[in-house]
């Protein structure tokens, strides 16, 4: 069995990890981290003060974070203080924290990290990838759509997703919507929308004279990123102290940023 510890774990997508930690025939849910102590499916949640005592008594075999980035940061030095793998699903990281990360992962304990753990987004990322490579001509932008409640803006997959054009189309200017009178120039659009209960919606367009190619995912539920992060847990228990990502446990050619 793998023991499992979520943080976040009162949050929206802690509850729906908890949920399917919980179902899972070969896990179990040993703990939970929050901001205020609670529980969720009968499991004891800790505040995230306590989070070494949890993991030095409950002695987990991975760790799951959807938190904010500080919080995740430290997690993930708790986490690697205990010998305890990691995912991390948390996004909104600086360069500054990116960096901490791979100091107290490397050499210490295996993590996958991705902003997205859609099985069908890391798909769409590889497709992006080829449709790129060939409309490098085209003029290209990017929508993406969340509830209201995210704060990070855009989101991190549509950050992953503008990485990956500009290994591919190379580096282009990129106009954060547009306002006023302004030629369109050789850059890319990013467009952000935030309202309701919408669980993730990214586009792509590309467009040239006469024809628009459009490329989308959209997420109906949380359940695809926590059945993701699911899969990636049982992945990550036993490899090597590293960073890996979503193509690493879905055996895809490793090409995402």
């Amino acid at each position: 069995m793998i023991n499992a510890v979520v943080c976040g774990a009162l949050g929206r997508m802690g509850t729906t990890v908890g949920r399917f930690v919980n179902e899972a025939d070969d896990m179990t849910l040993c703990g939970g981290v929050d901001i205020k102590p609670g529980s969720f499916f009968g499991i004891p949640v800790v505040e995230s003060g306590k989070i070494d005592e949890l993991l030095n008594s409950a002695k987990p075999d991975v760790l799951i974070d959807f938190t904010t980035a500080n919080a995740a940061v430290g997690n993930v030095k708790a986490a690697s203080r205990a010998g305890t793998a990691v995912i991390v699903g948390t996004t909104g990281f600086s360069d500054a924290q990116r960096e901490e990360l791979r100091r107290v992962i490397e050499g210490r304990i295996p993590a996958v990290i991705s902003s997205n753990f859609s099985i069908g987004v890391n798909i769409y990322w590889q497709l992006l990838r080829d449709a790129a490579r060939l409309l490098k001509e085209y003029d290209v932008e990017l929508i993406e759509a969340h509830h209201r409640y995210k704060k990070d803006a855009p989101s991190g997959t549509a950050k992953t997703i503008l990485q990956i054009l500009e290994q591919e189309i190379g580096a282009r200017k990129k106009v954060y919507g547009r306002e006023g009178m302004a030629e369109r120039g050789n850059e890319i659009g990013v467009h952000v929308v935030r309202g309701g209960d919408i669980v993730g919606d990214h586009s792509v367009l590309f467009s040239g004279n006469f024809e628009t190619i459009t490329l989308s995912h959209r997420a109906y539920d949380r359940s695809v990123f926590a059945s993701g992060a699911v899969r990636a847990a049982r992945w990550v228990v036993g490899k090597p102290p590293g960073i890996y990502g979503m193509d690493d446990v879905l055996g895809l050619a490793k090409r995402t940023p």
